[in-house]
């Protein structure tokens, strides 16, 4: 054999072997990510249900939320100044890998999570999820002597792992850690490694929560159109709009209140302080409970039956005002809450039925927030079926291009502009979206 040839059968050994090398190298790494990442959402699911029902059964406690706002914040001032920045630390250090993430990043959020939940704050819990999963898998990256770009792929691991677990969505919850960096531009690089600790992060946690008699909440669309028409197509269209501005004015509050928060009140400890004194204040006020915690009856309830055309916009304050003024949780569950709402309430114009405006909501709202359309989609395909994850789809993408180029994550990218024609102002959004972030 020709000596040309054997150096070619070496070499095309050599790259088939390479996806080998990679599964074995990246599996067992992957699969200890998805167990710490769905380890930590399982006790996050557990405290958040404990602190709820105890929150529900003695409402005195929305009274003492301004103290407990005072000592998150003086816990962080004091322990956790190296990582408050918290998602966006995340993705600024994929982005750009410098240091390892301090492991205290995990009980800080943990406890920060859970007092905002026990005396009333409005927060979700995705934020808390994907702290602890990063978090906890950068811990490997010493010991396991990565490279500053296979440390980069571990950290998205814990993101898709921590997401994927909290909300029971693997599918989202993998893409989502690939999607989230940068608008437009998806890398590929840590596919396998966030798939696998996306479904080995699932199946800990549906284990754990099972046997601690705790389930993912169940969310189901009852109607939806037989055949896609072109009316529903345009009302898909026309809801994606409002869910993509809704988003847009969610994300510029939140930033904006945390902006006014700094520039007036400079002993950060006495932000969440503040901002708790205003939740209560609006809470006894308004005589309800239903839009502080993560919402979840509400939320149910969309699906259901016709709900106040105002519970959206209701919710979208208190949670801007509670994680603007410094407490801790996510952005994601309120999100849900706010979008199924608004579908609920959007049902009362156009020609679909509620509940599947409801979904079309849950996860559209979400999508143009996160600049995550895939993920979100995935997310709709997963809780509701592929049926109504079509008109989720479209709702979807609608968002995220009416979204702007601003969101809940300030240190997200712009790989790639919305829009074709987009321009320097787009660019001068992503500049104001760092401005207004904490």
């Amino acid at each position: 054999m020709p000596e040309s040839r054997r150096f070619n059968l070496r070499r095309s050994l050599a790259e088939h072997l390479l996806p080998t090398r990679h599964l074995i190298h990246w599996i067992p790494i992957a699969a200890a990510v998805g167990i710490l990442a769905g380890s930590a959402s399982a006790l996050l699911l557990a405290s958040l249900e404990q602190a709820t029902r105890v929150r529900e059964s003695h409402l005195w406690l929305i009274l003492l939320l301004a103290p407990a706002g005072f000592a998150v914040g003086l816990l962080y001032h004091h322990l956790g100044r190296s990582v408050e920045a918290g998602n966006n630390l995340l993705l600024d250090e994929i982005h750009s890998p410098q240091s390892v993430i301090p492991l205290r990043m995990t009980p800080l959020i943990l406890l920060g999570t859970y007092l905002t939940h026990l005396f009333g704050g409005s927060a979700g819990r995705e934020g808390t999820a994907l702290q602890t999963g990063a978090s906890l898998a950068d811990q490997l990256s010493r010991p396991l002597h990565l490279s500053r770009q296979n440390r980069r792929i571990l950290l998205m691991a814990g993101i898709s792992g921590g997401f994927a677990s909290v909300f029971g969505t693997p599918l989202a919850g993998a893409v989502f850690g690939l999607e989230v960096l940068a608008i437009g531009a998806v890398t590929y690089d840590g596919l396998a490694p966030c798939f696998l600790s996306a479904f080995v992060a699932d199946y800990v946690t549906a284990h754990i929560i099972q046997a601690w008699h705790i389930r993912h909440t169940a969310y189901r669309v009852e109607s939806i159109p037989p055949t896609v028409t072109l009316t529903g197509i345009l009302a898909a269209i026309a809801a994606g709009i409002a869910f993509g501005l809704t988003a847009l004015v969610f994300a510029r509050a939140t930033h904006a209140i945390a902006r006014l928060a700094k520039r007036h009140i400079p002993y950060p400890p006495l932000r969440p302080f503040a901002g708790g004194l205003i939740v209560t204040a609006i809470v006894f006020a308004t005589h309800t409970t239903r839009y502080i915690g993560l919402g979840i009856p509400t939320i149910v309830a969309a699906f259901h039956t016709p709900l106040p055309p105002y519970a959206f916009a209701a919710k979208s304050l208190l949670t801007a005002i509670t994680l603007g003024a410094g407490f801790k949780g996510g952005e994601v569950t309120p999100l849900f809450f706010i979008g199924a709402t608004l579908g609920n309430a959007l049902a009362h114009i156009l020609p679909l039925p509620f509940s599947l405006l409801a979904g079309m909501g849950f996860v559209a709202v979400f999508a143009g927030a996160a600049n995550t359309p895939i993920a979100s989609t995935l997310m709709a395909v997963e809780l509701f079926g592929a049926e109504a994850g079509a008109y989720a789809g479209i709702a979807c993408v609608v968002s995220y291009l009416f979204s702007g180029h601003s969101g809940i994550y300030r240190a997200q990218r712009i790989g790639r502009h919305k829009h074709s024609s987009a321009g320097p102002e787009n660019q001068k959004d992503q500049k104001d979206q760092k401005d207004q972030s904490p």
